[in-house]
């Protein structure tokens, strides 16, 4: 991206504009001001980067999803006024540091459960997948696993996330 390089822009935002459009739209916002605040934050990346001295300290993902986040609090407690950025000298990069732990302490998270979750193993790794981030239904459960019924599945859900917890606690 420092050398202009327009693959990297493309990888950039077919990776990580979609979490950033999530956030928006999930916020009180429109696809429109999902890009808007997307480029928003491109193009401090880019002010960031043209400075020999910047040193990215987390994921991009973190870094561009903070840095969205601020912007789209800021655009949301100016709703109604204008908010364009025409001079980017004057655009204020905000602090995001602290929206930079906090999303790496929750990765961390997201990661130990994934770690647990594949120790796990089948069924119980389907099973809670499937109701817990698919949004599938016990019925559904019932059918792709072949239980005699949804509250046989049910039962296995709850022994799965019991042994789940247990995994996901004992870990270091």
């Amino acid at each position: 991206m420092r050398k202009g390089d327009n693959d990297a822009i493309s990888y950039i935002y077919k990776s990580f504009y979609p979490s950033i459009s999530h956030l928006v739209l999930n916020n009180n916002g429109t696809e429109e001001e999902a890009q808007d605040i997307f480029q928003e934050a491109v193009m401090v990346l880019y002010d960031k980067i043209t400075h020999n001295d910047f040193e990215l300290s987390s994921k991009l993902s973190t870094f561009l999803y903070a840095i969205c986040r601020r912007l789209w609090l800021k655009s949301l407690n100016k709703k109604g006024n204008s908010y364009s950025i025409t001079d980017n000298e004057n655009f204020e990069i905000p602090d995001v540091s602290e929206d930079i732990q906090q999303h790496m302490e929750l990765e961390l998270k997201f990661d130990k459960m994934d770690h647990a979750l594949e120790a796990l193993g089948e069924p119980c790794s389907t099973i809670l997948r499937d109701f817990y981030i698919k949004n599938k239904s016990m019925q559904y459960i019932c059918d792709k696993l072949g239980y005699t019924n949804a509250d046989n599945a049910k039962n296995q859900k709850y022994k799965c996330l019991q042994r789940l917890k247990k995994l996901f606690f004992d870990q270091k």
